[in-house]
């Protein structure tokens, strides 16, 4: 009996007596066996009695108090709660007897109804001002809601292969090395098939389950099959002493016709399931006294739960000692017993106690505490809150070794299989690790490559190199608890990103994420000087020689760029001198730069005399007059200047070496010995020519080369097209080498630009796009990857750059 329905059922609760008003035959037969303790008896003859007295009011609410009291005291809290209930409609029964609904109560808080449960205290403390449990009742119902929205770290786990439809509970481990349990089950294979009179429910025995090595429990069997630990009476609630030898454990009676106790036995073991005769442990008392759930700290000291004369109320926890063959028992005082129950005790390290009680402030049924014993005493009793604990009962905790925070324990909560179930508990070690990503700011691709370092205030330095995704990630053993980590990013081209993440006042393990967008370091705009001219001199000026630095500076630090040189004159004397001319000044730049260590392929020099007049490409102020952007500097224009000094400035201005850049796909080479050779300055005598040189392809489309932001790029020309398009591969091509960046995307670019490809109907914006010496900028194109070429031109987007046609006996694109 002392070991069922978590082994409330010898706990003497004192419950109302009510005097029968018109005691039968069969209520006093029930009467006796609630007397006795027999409550499953009694149910069973309160339920065939309450059906006769169907006109008595009075005797029929007392008998359903009964059943009430019954169910409590099978600790079935369900059918009590349904009980109790019924009896809130007698308002004279409730005001007469409170406590009715402080049990209601206890019943919807084990239930895990706390809303209601807080009503029903609150109804009861107004009835009972002066009984503490009313308002203890509401405010550990709040603090129950509290601890399962903020549970601790332990995580719970359903011993699914331990546990059977019946009751399975009190697991004790069985070996030094914690592989091997016994617990106490009341399954079918067990010995005792008798029903105990109190519960209702069969007798029960000891069962033994280990693990494998996948550390998986086997199938649980009979400790015991010799009669030693497993008889026909009620056997269970045992632990180990700590060197594993001697087994020590609960055996109580039924004897149907006395009222019975439980003692304390212990048993040596050899193997698994070899044991000796078991040995009653002498704490005192007679037959009838209540002694259970051992825990034994040494041969010399044992704990246990017990309801003895000096005891604070309820089962008491109490130690044993032994002194001179006899042992000498103390109760632990009221810092760990309360007027409830403790239960179920489990000394840990000789010094740290855990228990079950009923009476200090839970969830619900019994919750398990937890206190240390320092400087002579006992702290006070701390909950394991949720998850360990439930609105539920939850008991018999035990730990799997001395510092470890890994065991085993009992509870009734929803979920389980049976009545009582096994449940395993760990705090999981605590594991953080460090990733992300490292993306271009500019195109918001992956960047490969970056160097990821984090250094830790532990002193340790981790080095990770981005992936082809652009991941990068630290495992656990490089991340650790309580560490703070500065995280600098590095690549060739990108500034430095620095980020810094930490593990201090984290309490739980943590996947941290931490991602870096480099910015690339933009390359400095290449920025072409004006050259200008005395009248019909070609030699290079000093301030001009310093301009011309800033040129070289930027020729060496962009070693694919090609330049033009072109040298013009103004109007002022015949056309071939002009070319000479023109021809001349060329060659001076030309000759400077190749003195200063640039590659000759790298610049095209040409001589365009007279022929183009400047168009200013901005607002100039010379003498005092100011041309407008725009001008074209003919001579017509000119001689309509207002006086001579202004358009001597504009013939100055028309004196001059320009600079374009032509592409940027220019192969650096080894350089070698011996003095360059300059390029040939070509005298251009019809720079009216504006075209490309364009290959017909045999589907009637045409093949060229444009400038896309200075990048040479191959198209083609299909007048069946209207539009201008790309392929995906050609985009995300273009953005992987900075020909367009994120800023150039219509809509969200982070939704465009997907892995290794661009969204097809994306629309694009060019920025700058070249044919010949005609540019149209902002050109937009549209991503279709069932074009006819990977970027192609449509009739209408090619007349944006002139009147253009094509002469295909040259195998000529020509703008007028």
């Amino acid at each position: 009996m002392y070991l069922k329905n978590h082994f409330l059922c010898l706990i003497a609760l004192f419950c109302l007596t009510i005097p029968s008003l018109a005691q039968t035959k069969a209520t006093r037969a029930a009467d006796d066996a609630f007397s006795e303790q027999l409550y499953f008896t009694a149910l069973q003859k309160y339920q065939k009695a309450s059906s006769k007295v169907k006109n008595n009011k009075a005797e029929r609410d007392r008998i359903t108090f009964r059943i009430a009291e019954c169910y409590r005291m099978m600790n079935n809290t369900k059918k009590a709660e349904t009980a109790y209930k019924r009896l809130l409609n007698n308002v004279k029964f409730v005001k007469d007897e409170p406590r009715v609904l402080l049990y209601y109560a206890n019943a919807l808080k084990a239930n895990g109804n706390y809303d209601e449960a807080v009503k029903q205290y609150q109804a009861y403390r107004e009835l009972a001002p002066k009984d503490p449990r009313g308002e203890q009742g509401i405010q550990t119902c709040k603090l129950a809601k509290e601890w399962i929205a903020n549970p601790t770290k332990y995580t719970v786990k359903w011993e699914k292969a331990l546990n059977s439809k019946e009751d399975d509970f009190a697991p004790a481990y069985a070996d030094r090395k914690f592989g091997s349990i016994i617990f106490t089950s009341d399954r079918d294979a067990s010995n005792g098939k008798d029903i105990d009179n109190w519960t209702g429910l069969k007798f029960s025995d000891f069962y033994f389950a280990r693990k494998d090595r996948k550390q998986e429990w086997s199938k649980p069997i009979l400790a015991d099959q010799a009669g030693m630990i497993n008889t026909k009476t009620n056997d269970g609630v045992g632990q180990f002493d700590p060197k594993f030898s001697h087994f020590y454990f609960t055996r109580c009676y039924n004897d149907s016709k006395k009222k019975n106790g439980c003692q304390i036995f212990v048993a040596s073991r050899t193997g698994t399931s070899n044991w000796s005769d078991p040995e009653k442990v002498e704490l005192g008392g007679d037959s009838t006294s209540v002694y259970g759930h051992p825990s034994v700290s040494s041969s010399d000291v044992i704990y246990f739960s017990a309801e003895l004369p000096g005891g604070v109320g309820g089962k008491d926890i109490w130690r044993a000692s032994k002194k001179g063959g006899k042992w000498i028992k103390e109760n632990l005082g009221p810092v760990i017993n309360t007027p409830g129950n403790e239960l179920f005790p489990f000394i840990r390290n000789d010094s740290v106690l855990y228990f079950a009680s009923d009476g200090l402030p839970g969830m619900g049924g019994m919750d398990i505490f937890v206190s240390v014993y320092s400087k002579g005493k006992w702290s006070i009793p701390e909950n394991m809150k949720s998850p360990i604990n439930s609105p539920a009962d939850d008991l018999a905790i035990v730990f799997n070794a001395e510092e470890s925070e890994e065991g085993l324990f009992t509870s009734n909560r929803p979920g389980g299989k049976g009545r009582d179930d096994i449940y395993s508990f760990v705090i999981p070690p605590i594991y953080y690790t460090l990733e992300g990503t490292v993306t271009d700011d500019r195109s918001l691709l992956p960047v490969q490559g970056a160097e990821v370092r984090a250094t830790g205030t532990n002193g340790r330095i981790f080095k990770y190199n981005t992936d082809e995704k652009g991941h990068y990630s630290f495992n656990k053993m490089q991340i650790t608890a309580n560490t703070t980590y500065d995280i600098l990013v590095t690549k060739k081209d990108y500034f430095n990103e620095k980020g810094r993440e930490t593990t201090v006042g984290l309490e739980k393990g943590k996947d941290l994420t931490r991602n870096f967008v480099l910015r690339p370091i933009p390359k400095k705009p290449v920025v072409l000087p004006d050259i200008l001219y005395d009248l019909a001199k070609w030699d290079l000026k000093p301030q001009y020689q310093d301009s011309l630095q800033g040129l070289i500076e930027t020729l060496d630090a962009n070693e694919t760029i090609v330049i033009e040189l072109a040298a013009y004159t103004d109007s002022r004397d015949s056309e071939e001198r002009n070319d000479i001319l023109s021809q001349k000044r060329a060659q001076s730049v030309v000759d400077y730069l190749i003195s200063r260590g640039i590659d000759p392929d790298r610049l095209v020099a040409k001589g365009y005399g007279e022929r183009v007049p400047r168009t200013l490409a901005k607002e100039v102020t010379k003498e005092g007059y100011t041309f407008p952007a725009g001008t074209v500097l003919t001579d017509s224009i000119i001689n309509l200047l207002p006086s001579n000094a202004v358009k001597e400035a504009a013939h100055q201005l028309n004196r001059r070496t320009e600079f374009t850049i032509l592409r940027n796909d220019y192969i650096p080479k080894t350089k070698v010995s011996g003095a360059p050779v300059a390029p040939k300055v070509e005298v251009v005598v019809a720079p009216e020519v504006n075209g490309i040189p364009m290959t017909k392809l045999k589907e009637g489309s045409y093949s060229g080369f444009c400038f896309i932001n200075g990048i040479s790029t191959a198209f083609t020309y299909d007048p069946s097209e209207k539009d201008l398009f790309i392929t995906a591969a050609q985009a995300f091509q273009f953005l992987k080498e900075g020909v367009i960046d994120k800023n150039d995307f219509e809509g969200d670019p982070a939704k465009l630009i997907q892995e290794k490809t661009i969204s097809e109907k994306a629309v694009i914006t060019l920025k700058e796009v070249r044919i010949a010496r005609n540019t149209v900028k902002d050109l937009k194109v549209i991503v279709n990857s069932k074009a006819h070429g990977t970027f192609v031109f449509g009739e209408n987007t090619l007349k944006k750059f002139g009147v253009f046609k094509i002469d295909d006996a040259k195998g000529q694109l020509i703008f007028d």
